[in-house]
């Protein structure tokens, strides 16, 4: 059986796909760390809702990716999680020769 995994290795051997994946990447991190962080603590949405002030239907749009979020509004998902919020830079990955 083919899995996404499967699929998305082999699209990123195509360099027109990897480049607008790499794009796409740190929205993908950031939607699948609130993701990961609320369903470990078996979560629902609504009650994430509750616990933050955020509408349920917000964390819906940041979870699907359809609204960007501030950082004030990590800051409020991550103490409603019971998290600490940690931005880094880090340095770009270069291609050996």
């Amino acid at each position: 059986m083919i899995t996404f995994d499967d699929v998305l290795n082999d699209s990123l051997k195509d360099p027109e796909f990897k480049k607008e994946w790499d794009k796409i990447q740190p929205e993908l991190d950031v939607m699948r760390a609130m993701i990961d962080a609320r369903v470990s603590q078996n979560l629902t949405q609504k009650e994430l809702a509750e616990r933050t002030g955020i509408n349920q239907a917000d964390i819906s749009r940041l979870e699907n990716g359809t609204r960007n979020p501030s950082l004030n509004l990590l800051k409020r998902l991550a103490d409603g999680l019971g998290m600490q919020l940690k931005i880094e830079f880090v340095p770009k990955q270069t291609l050996a020769k």
